[in-house]
């Protein structure tokens, strides 16, 4: 809103110019150099995640020569907590404040990374020990990848104004992948020569540092927007009433099917792509890490193209995130059966232009359902915004969990009833986009919501 000031929120308290000599941002809403600090706890969250889903995974496999079953049930572990998500929410609703819920998270989150890497070295010397430890630490990371994660996406999505929303989602995604690629290679190098002792020195002090850049992210953040009094005592309702409630409503029971379908589809591919290039292109292992190397390009490039978008047309319909949600989806599906025709087509098909085009697609349709995400949180009582996002976070964390694993399973099926193996995963990815196609029609059912009114990039900007 270009110079004017919002409504106080529902049960917010009036928020004054000067809050203990911080300045308070004129319109009420966060300004980038806000958006961006948040980011980075998605940083620290992914820096911390890394390590369980990749390195620890490796080391389980190859160092201790346990079966790969034993880090994808831990992994699973992890994703299956995210049930636990409402609950988080529930409880940052209540008591006013986000912060206290992000950096609490953030503490069960790196103390369970910590404590992966000490059962994954105690393995070494006591295997049932170590694995319960590791089992034990992996729950600890999925509650606090859950209550971080959901509270500071409620945190923007009351902090953030509507026509930033698409780039404001496009920066937290994009600084989780930060987390993810600078941890990993640095964390690989002072690993070698590897032994139990540097994998827990190295976990410690990933943890140490992501905790800490979390923690001053998010210091002082939430008293820049209008206070919301915590909920008295004798009017709090209990949690599954509030959340029977959220699933009452259309509108939030309508994008929790759309939030696990699409996550179902989005996730299926990941474990069969590279296989499926493999067999069917005869490509080496080292051609297929380029290809999802080019995927993961193209997603970054469908999500600054949102976030461009977004922006530049700000009060005009190409701003709607449901319509980018729509082409995101529609783009997904047709890449997908394209990559299930390719089998026919053999090795005129243009692989590589097909799979960077699904990853735009896909990276259009994540940022522009993180965005609808932060906008549709808002509907309704304020005090069920947090249940609102952690039921939604619930469905993508269980649906991404469920993805990869099912589409695997799915190939395995498939080809127990077919010639040719490469037949399965035609069919996969064949369903993969028929799913994809079931999200579009769920996301043109939700209610358009409004334009979103222009809002200047940076105040210095505005006076050109």
């Amino acid at each position: 809103m270009a110079g004017g000031s919002r409504t106080e929120r529902p049960g917010a308290l009036p928020s004054p110019a000067k809050a203990g000599g911080r300045a308070v941002a004129s319109d009420g809403y966060l300004g980038w150099p806000q958006i961006v600090r948040l980011g980075l706890v998605q940083t620290a969250l992914g820096s911390v995640v890394v390590l369980m889903t990749a390195t620890l995974n490796r080391v389980m496999v190859v160092e201790l020569a346990l079966p790969a079953i034993v880090p994808g049930l831990l992994v699973a572990l992890h994703y299956a907590v995210q049930v636990l998500r409402p609950r988080w929410g529930y409880g940052s609703d209540r008591s006013g404040r986000r912060t206290p819920w992000i950096v609490g998270g953030m503490v069960a989150l790196c103390l369970g990374g910590f404590g992966a890497a000490c059962g994954t070295a105690l393995a070494a010397e006591n295997l049932a020990l170590g694995l319960a430890l590791a089992a034990l630490s992996f729950l600890c990371v999925g509650m606090g990848v859950g209550a971080a994660g959901t509270s500071l996406l409620v945190l923007l999505s009351g902090g953030v104004a509507p026509a930033r929303r698409g780039a404001a989602a496009t920066i937290v995604w994009v600084m989780m992948i930060v987390g993810f690629a600078v941890t990993a290679p640095l964390a690989g190098h002072f690993l070698d020569p590897f032994s139990g002792l540097r994998l827990v020195a190295v976990s410690g002090t990933v943890s140490l540092v992501a905790f800490c850049v979390a923690a001053l992210a998010v210091a002082g953040i939430e008293r820049r927007l209008p206070v919301r009094a915590p909920e008295p005592a004798e009017a709090r309702r209990p949690f599954f009433t509030v959340l029977a409630q959220v699933l009452a409503d259309p509108v939030a029971r309508t994008f929790t099917i759309f939030v696990f379908v699409s996550m179902l589809a989005y996730s299926a591919q990941e474990l069969i792509l590279e296989p499926y290039a493999g067999l069917v292109f005869a490509m080496s292992p080292g051609a297929t890490t380029k290809l999802a190397g080019l995927q993961h390009g193209g997603v970054l490039a469908g999500m600054l193209l949102v976030a461009g978008v977004t922006l530049a047309a700000r009060g005009t319909a190409l701003a709607s995130l449901r319509l980018w949600i729509g082409i995101g989806c529609a783009g997904s599906a047709a890449a997908l059966f394209a990559l299930a025709s390719g089998v026919a087509a053999g090795s005129d098909f243009p692989l590589r232009a097909t799979v960077f085009a699904l990853g735009v697609a896909n990276g259009a349709y994540a940022v522009a359902a993180i965005g609808s995400m932060m906008a549709l949180a808002g509907r309704g009582d304020a005090r069920e915004r947090g249940t609102r996002m952690g039921v939604w976070g619930a469905a993508q964390g269980v649906a991404f969990g469920a993805g990869g694993f099912l589409g695997a399973a799915a190939v395995d099926a498939v080809r127990l009833v077919t010639a040719e193996p490469v037949q399965a995963y035609a069919a996969v990815f064949a369903a993969e986009g028929v799913l994809f196609l079931v999200a579009v029609v769920l996301a043109a059912r939700l209610e358009p919501a409004p334009a979103p009114d222009s809002v200047p990039l940076d105040p210095a900007f505005s006076a050109r």
